[in-house]
């Protein structure tokens, strides 16, 4: 049964990142007095914002009642903050090897391309608008974890893109991503193809834990698997 949509994660699977998130997410938590190494916040990185601000306050407040909703809102106000202005001004901000040109082929051959993201939706337009990336005509569909009632693991963002693209089977979609959390939500989709890409925060052997049906190094490999 032949792919009709792709869906690619933003950082560290289409979009350069060192780190820039986690250290954002780390800026924001140590603004509120939560002193947190980048180790321990990599892994959450695919997650919605506001549910890996939580899962972190949790770990790191010993007092429960001081994690109020306003806690988690405020930090995560800070952080989508950092995050604008850093893809807004940053010198950098730049595509990883052979991503658009993949973007291109795709859509070429009639296969719909999304990118979604743990982002609110407005970090994801800040990228896609400095990228240019909808001007050049690469992408068909963006959606934000804001956007849905529940962001990844679950597979409503994937779902949401289906139901915009006319696609009513899972098995014509491919999903592409750097973390545990893009491949369970591929998973959870039922998507026919599910990549994890060692271009972010994961290696080969982290992301092999998950079962992906299939692990790389250069987006542009994503190509020969849809065509297989």
């Amino acid at each position: 049964m032949a792919i009709k949509l792709v869906v690619f994660d933003i950082a560290g699977t289409t979009v350069k990142d060192d780190h820039e998130v986690s250290k954002a997410f780390q800026a924001a938590l140590k603004k509120y007095n939560y002193h947190v190494e980048l180790d321990r916040i990599d892994p959450l990185m695919g997650y919605e914002k506001n549910l890996a601000i939580k899962q972190m306050l949790q770990l790191h407040e010993t007092d429960s009642e001081k994690i109020t909703t306003e806690l988690v809102s405020n930090i995560h106000k800070e952080f989508v903050f950092q995050m604008i202005n850093f893809y807004k001004h940053e010198p950098g901000i730049e595509p990883l090897p052979n991503v658009e040109e993949t973007f291109a082929a795709l859509r070429a051959n009639g296969v719909q391309v999304g990118i979604n993201t743990g982002f609110s939706r407005d970090i994801a337009d800040t990228i896609i608008n400095r990228l240019q990336w909808a001007e050049k005509g690469l992408i068909d569909h963006v959606v934000g974890s804001d956007e849905v009632k529940l962001g990844r693991p679950h597979p409503y963002m994937i779902q949401k893109m289906m139901l915009e693209g006319g696609i009513t089977d899972p098995l014509q979609v491919a999903k592409v991503g750097d973390t545990e959390v893009d491949v369970r939500e591929g998973q959870n989709s039922g998507c026919k193809y599910v990549i994890g890409v060692t271009t972010g925060i994961f290696t080969r052997a982290e992301l092999e834990k998950y079962n992906p049906t299939h692990i790389i190094d250069d987006i542009a490999q994503v190509i020969e698997i849809i065509n297989q």
